[in-house]
């Protein structure tokens, strides 16, 4: 089997291959990533030692390249992480995020066409669709509407629009994967865990936005892997998955644990004006991913523990 991954020296990305190494040895892996200021190419260095890897530079929206590397290579399967993926970013610099994610996966889908690939998996977001009141039990299904708020999560949403189009137009073997907020080693320190364990090592205030209630599910980035898996291997052509651990927490509360395991006064939390469009509460249904024999393996504690630790570590 020989997969093409985009993205692969970003957070997912990098923990996605390790994944496929420790569980798939004999698998071919070709790496695509732009390695822009979030990709981890010391994590990608690591990797050139296996001969059943190999890692090209390049950008996913370069149509030249792709068709080349598709021609010449003949890839079984196409994993899609490639993506910018930070909401305040897109706010500042929408034009960005729509060229990345909705043109270079327009770019990855004509090759997947032109050179019969077998499947297409498309990473997106559970922030396609909107969000959900905080006093409420309700969940997104899989056939929620999309109602994106951000640059970054209608710039996904459209490129999850396009899957779907080739899938019923050209009979594309796609399928595409909303994830819950991921934690845990590699993550860029713009996102939150990170940001703020880097901050409060540092002695440094930790700003959260508006009173800090807005709400995430958490899940692990090894239990999201292992469900990209199952969904590669097991999972149905033209059909979306979400992927969650249901294991909720407000800003405030993922802060205030943060300094609890660092054993941080929470006198370094501040409170700053929210950003524009900021979604109040994310909680998928994953009931269809579930009764393919995908569980989370991770408690949301041990996860936790050994992400912190894990963080500390790298800044002694």
């Amino acid at each position: 089997m020989k997969l093409f991954i985009t993205g692969g020296a970003g957070f997912i990305g990098v923990n996605f291959i390790d994944y496929m190494f420790k569980h798939y040895p004999s698998y071919r892996i070709v790496c695509l990533d732009a390695l822009t200021y979030a990709g981890n190419i010391e994590r990608i260095k690591s990797y050139m030692k296996n001969k059943n890897f190999s890692f090209i530079r390049g950008d996913i929206t370069n149509r030249f390249l792709i068709n080349q590397l598709f021609n010449n290579e003949r890839f079984d399967r196409v994993i899609n992480f490639a993506a910018e993926t930070h909401v305040d970013r897109s706010i500042h610099h929408p034009s960005q995020f729509v060229h990345t994610n909705v043109l270079g996966t327009s770019v990855l889908l004509d090759a997947v066409r032109t050179y019969k690939v077998d499947r297409f998996h498309q990473i997106s977001t559970d922030e396609v669709y909107g969000d959900l009141p905080l006093d409420h039990e309700l969940t997104f299904s899989e056939s929620s509407p999309l109602q994106p708020s951000s640059p970054y999560s209608a710039s996904k949403a459209s490129a999850d629009l396009l899957c779907m189009a080739y899938f019923r137009t050209y009979q594309l073997p796609i399928t595409i994967s909303r994830s819950s907020n991921n934690y845990g080693p590699y993550q860029y320190p713009e996102k939150l865990i990170p940001f703020m364990i880097k901050r409060a090592l540092n002695h440094q205030s930790l700003p959260l936005y508006g009173n800090g209630e807005n709400s995430r599910d958490w899940i692990h980035v090894n239990d999201h892997c292992r469900a990209i898996d199952i969904i590669l291997h097991q999972g149905k052509e033209g059909e979306i998955y979400n992927i969650g651990a249901q294991e909720e927490k407000s800003n405030l509360e993922m802060v205030k644990m943060i300094l609890s395991e660092l054993n941080k006064s929470e006198s370094l939390i501040t409170f700053v004006k929210d950003r524009p469009g900021h979604d109040l509460r994310y909680a998928l249904n994953t009931t269809k991913l579930e009764q393919l024999g995908w569980q989370k393996k991770i408690s949301f504690d041990r996860g936790m523990k050994e992400t912190i630790a894990w963080y500390r570590g790298l800044m002694k």
